[in-house]
């Protein structure tokens, strides 16, 4: 597949800055890959495209509060992200460094009177490795001084409010780990989920805590040349049963999110089915991949060029996925991690 295949032009006021006042009341595309029909609805209907016994598949990494704005030895400004912890208990972390001078070996940033890192090495483009001197937990220290880690196209990146903690949360994050969000299950509620349930629709959860390798741009021009980074994932014995078990049974998995996509993909790709797996993913799902694990994807509106789009395409179909964000364009969905969604049946 070339990457101009994966363009599209999208007007910049519909890259969604604040999410739906209610999560359930984001807007949702229905696309049937089988007859091709579109079909328009709200969040809080999803179940009435969905069948007793299906089951879906939730992504409960919770994001860390990895967005931290410092003062370098010069005064100057440094916005740090962290990105993978060598050991974050020891303060050691991956980061990328954003500031108007690279910031000097064994030179400092401040985050506050208590919170300081230690730039020790260069791994260009950006990347550095940071030594944290604090006190108490990391973990304690980051929801103290740390921001929700807003993607780069929301233009209010630098007002980072404090709704957007719970904003850019699942509701059913657990486990912390993630520098974005799993955003297709940014829709669900409490309450969805337990209506959802009523009606035999039921869930289970995997882990694939969310790395910028997911939204790093494709930048090859033919796409299958472009490598992902690895994400780490895992998937419990429990959770494995149950989707063999709606296999089974003729039920269809439905996974939330391209994470969760390819945490089965990755696992049932080298076990062969479903089952308790745990390690780091490159799996990069583009044209002509033929899927094992899921039936059904519910998934938001993509940036073009990426690598989620190009697996939607792969799932839904080229032509097919071309349409429906044409589409969404001109009924004015709301795109992107604060945006409104879809479901590929």
């Amino acid at each position: 597949m070339l990457l101009e295949e994966l363009a599209y032009d999208l007007p910049e006021s519909l890259i969604s800055a604040y999410p739906a006042e209610d999560r359930v009341s984001a807007r949702l595309m229905v696309v049937d890959r089988r007859s091709g029909a579109i079909t328009h609805s709200r969040f809080a209907s999803l179940g009435d495209f969905l069948s007793p016994g299906d089951l879906l598949v939730l992504n409960d990494s919770k994001v860390i509060p990895a967005r931290l704005e410092g003062r370098k030895d010069s005064g100057g400004r440094a916005t740090v992200l962290l990105v993978e912890p060598f050991d974050a208990e020891q303060g050691l972390w991956l980061a990328l460094v954003d500031a108007s001078k690279k910031p000097r070996l064994g030179s400092h940033i401040a985050f506050s009177d208590k919170v300081e890192a230690t730039v020790l090495g260069d791994l260009g483009a950006g990347r550095y490795g940071l030594r944290f001197e604090h006190s108490g937990r990391f973990a304690d220290m980051l929801e103290e001084i740390g921001a929700p880690p807003l993607p780069h196209y929301i233009e209010r990146l630098r007002r980072v409010e404090e709704s957007d903690r719970m904003s850019y949360q699942t509701v059913y994050a657990t486990a912390p780990g993630s520098v974005a969000a799993p955003t297709a299950g940014l829709h669900f509620t409490r309450a969805l989920l337990d209506e959802l349930a009523a009606g035999g629709i039921d869930n289970v959860t995997v882990t694939l805590h969310v790395g910028l390798g997911t939204f790093r741009p494709v930048r090859e021009a033919v796409v299958e040349n472009h490598r992902m980074d690895g994400e780490w994932y895992t998937l419990s014995e429990s959770a494995a049963r149950r989707i063999r078990r709606a296999k089974a049974e003729g039920k269809r998995i439905v996974a939330v999110g391209s994470t969760s996509t390819r945490t089965l993909e990755s696992v049932v790709a080298c076990k062969g089915r479903a089952a308790a797996d745990a390690g780091i993913t490159r799996l990069f799902i583009t044209a002509g991949y033929r899927f094992r694990a899921i039936d059904a994807l519910v998934t938001n509106f993509h940036l073009p060029r990426s690598t989620p789009l190009a697996m939607v395409a792969a799932l839904a179909g080229l032509d097919l996925v071309r349409r429906a964000y044409a589409e969404a364009v001109a009924e004015g969905y709301r795109f992107y991690s604060y945006g409104d969604a879809m479901l590929i049946l």
